[in-house]
């Protein structure tokens, strides 16, 4: 296993996220314990030590599995993330009662990594609110040992972050985010990849294959990649990838079975970072599976200058192409649902005055009316 250095830890390269654990029939809500318990058990022999869990996995039982099966080794020989619940704002005066239940779920004194969660454009306002004094009180925690090292995770935008950092960066130890190379561009991973490394702060990587997607690829891509890397597993490719980064010092991945844990050690115990060409190429090759995907904006913007109801209409295909692409999940609701009623897809009045200026000929109006049926809206 390969490690790397954090102040005085020596953290494994691959960390086990446990949002997505066995379950039973399907059901997010129910674990298949001697399943999970297997996971974290050949995790932990194999030279794992990083696990990171959260109030909202599994429906809150991601928690419990961590403090039953965890609390067996001796706590100095791992180390234990969870998160605050901020993803939903309803919890935001709730920040000593969760931290409190959190402890005993785990079933341990202190986290060795806690983070403010998921700091997005919905949440931004109340995270940074004094009144609720949530990074007063985490910070107290710290100074009392209860937390080892505070940092944050984010799927908001790289405005989002800079504003986060611009308030609390002194304080932020290390931040989690979305990084693969189909990303790398699709969700301006590289620039928050940059902003990072910018403000000091080491890189945790969340969704390193994207929920699985990227264990498999075209036959077109895969052909290509492995003219350059033969003996290379496509989902090895991911993880070179992301030994590629500077500043990336934790990889998470949420493996659901043990035969993916395995695979993943196997090629953690070796550090083989991309060269440049590869690098490049991997990245020309996700972008141009991106394309062919999705709707062929280019943020040009001459739209939005023509459009009655002053929508942001390249904001809102990109979300599109990210929910189309990727086939579905949570980012592009969570988004579209903090953004003003009148700046949604559903505010579109069909005028397709936007679509006569379209260098790209898409069809907007065509695409609004699609995303808001899709969400709900």
């Amino acid at each position: 296993m390969i490690y790397r250095n954090f102040h005085n830890l020596k953290l494994s390269g691959l960390g086990l996220g446990m949002m997505r654990l066995p379950v039973v029939n399907g059901d997010d809500n129910i674990i298949d314990e001697p399943k999970a318990a297997e996971i974290i058990d050949y995790a932990y022999r194999h030279g794992i030590n990083y696990y990171d869990t959260a109030w909202g996995y599994h429906n809150g039982n991601s928690e419990l599995i961590a403090g039953k099966y965890l609390s067996k080794y001796p706590r100095e020989s791992f180390c234990l993330a969870s998160k605050f619940p901020g993803y939903d704002n309803s919890n935001m005066p709730k920040i000593k009662e969760i931290f409190e239940k959190q402890l005993k779920k785990c079933q341990t004194p202190y986290f060795d990594f806690y983070l403010i969660h998921n700091v997005y454009e919905g949440n931004i306002d109340d995270y940074l609110n004094p009144d609720f004094g949530i990074l007063d009180y985490l910070l107290e925690q710290k100074e009392k040992g209860r937390i080892r090292h505070l940092g944050f995770s984010a799927h908001g935008s790289t405005e989002v972050i800079k504003r986060f950092l611009a308030a609390y960066g002194e304080h932020m130890e290390f931040c989690q985010l979305q990084v693969n190379y189909m990303d790398w561009h699709f969700q301006e991973a590289q620039q928050k990849v940059e902003i990072a490394r910018h403000a000091g702060i080491p890189v945790w990587i969340m969704e390193p294959l994207r929920g699985g997607k990227l264990a498999k690829s075209s036959n077109e891509m895969e052909a290509e990649l492995k003219a350059m890397r033969p003996d290379e597993s496509i989902p090895g490719w991911a993880f070179r990838f992301l030994q590629s980064i500077p500043g990336v010092t934790m990889v998470l991945s949420g493996m659901s079975s043990l035969e993916q844990l395995k695979d993943n050690i196997e090629t953690w115990q070796t550090d083989a970072p991309l060269s440049p060409e590869e690098f490049d190429t991997i990245v020309k090759l996700a972008d141009e599976e991106v394309r062919r995907g999705g709707l062929p904006c280019t943020a040009c913007h001459y739209c939005t200058s023509h459009c009655p109801q002053k929508l942001p209409i390249p904001e809102l295909l990109a979300l599109y192409n990210e929910h189309i692409i990727t086939g579905g999940g949570f980012l592009a609701p969570m988004t579209v649902a903090s953004m003003p009623k009148e700046q949604q897809p559903s505010s579109c009045i069909g005028c397709r005055s936007c679509e006569q200026v379209c260098p790209q000929q898409i069809e907007i109006s065509n695409a609004m009316h699609e995303f808001s049926s899709i969400l709900g809206l």
